[in-house]
């Protein structure tokens, strides 16, 4: 017979997180042990039954590989110890910038990743702030796309900053910006931008007024900081009063940390889907175990999860 409660397990890399999660579900986490070998190889084993049961398995997979590798072991695992309902929680969906081919003979490694996961056994996916919506559309199974705009519009309306305006450092991020501006009825700025290498800002030009703004920029991801610090500064240099910076996962790749402490950014906030262990003042990091809690035990006992989208 199934268990009254959800059963949860992590991943090393997500674990302090799979904590918070249980205790806003006042459930144990699960007893899973995972053996790693002096060649790097490791075995995933549950310490526990979970025959006929629905488990929920922790683990965002950020670079390098091993954090997906654990994964598919934990999925793998799980079939074969003949789980109920097998969902896979990757509050950060790795590999998730390869979700098109922008130039001949590239691999799409989103719809790669999404394979796997589905022959490895997963019946449900929930993630959080995917950098492609499309995504989705690379599983065959249930995806519930959790967005972030739960803890941090929240957290920017308790800033109370007069003057707001609401501003994304690329294009192809304009529809997640003109979501928070009309839900906080504040106008959007632009930034354009062109590059010469990936990673690699060569120009960048605002479109729209910043002068004595309080602004808030938005994106899906930092990764080496170069961008967002490259729009904080040009935005201060026309005239804004301050910037601060959201973004949904801290990749944080050297040397962000750096960039952010020495740029015109105010605060750098974040949430807890990637751990962040680096010192850096300006970061600020938000928990969202409350709303993948809360997804969890609504996927668990069959209840609409659309309520607690705020945007």
């Amino acid at each position: 017979m199934e268990n009254q409660s959800p059963l949860v397990f992590a991943g090393a890399a997500s674990k302090d997180l799979a904590v918070k999660i249980c205790e806003k579900l006042n459930i144990p986490l699960g007893n899973m042990i995972i053996q790693h070998f002096a060649d790097g190889e490791f075995s995933v084993s549950y310490e526990q039954s979970i025959r006929g049961e629905q488990v929920f398995l922790v683990q965002s997979t950020f670079p390098n590989a091993d954090n997906l590798m654990e994964l598919l072991l934990m999925v793998d695992a799980a079939k074969r110890a003949s789980a109920g309902k097998i969902v896979a929680v990757i509050p950060y969906f790795g590999w998730a910038r390869q979700d098109r081919k922008d130039k001949p003979r590239v691999s799409i490694g989103a719809k790669l990743v999404a394979d796997m996961l589905s022959v490895a056994g997963i019946q449900r996916l929930i993630t959080m702030d995917l950098h492609a919506d499309q995504i989705q559309g690379f599983f065959d199974v249930p995806v519930d796309h959790l967005y972030g705009s739960s803890v941090f519009l929240p957290y920017v309306k308790s800033l109370k900053l007069d003057n707001l305006v609401i501003a994304t450092p690329d294009v192809g991020g304009s529809k997640r910006a003109n979501t928070y501006a009309k839900y906080l009825d504040v106008p959007m700025v632009l930034c354009h931008k062109t590059r010469t290498r990936a990673n690699e800002v060569a120009e960048m030009k605002i479109i729209g007024d910043v002068t004595d703004m309080n602004v808030v920029i938005l994106d899906d991801m930092v990764d080496t900081a170069g961008t967002i610090t490259k729009a904080a500064d040009l935005m201060m240099a026309n005239g804004a009063k301050s910037v601060r910076a959201v973004a949904s996962h801290a990749v944080m790749s050297d040397p962000a940390c750096e960039r952010v402490e020495k740029s015109q950014l105010t605060e750098m906030i974040f949430t807890d889907s990637i751990p962040f262990g680096k010192k850096c003042n300006k970061v600020h990091i938000l928990s969202i175990a409350e709303i993948f809690a809360d997804a969890i035990d609504r996927v668990y006992t069959n209840k609409s999860i659309s309520s607690q989208y705020l945007v």
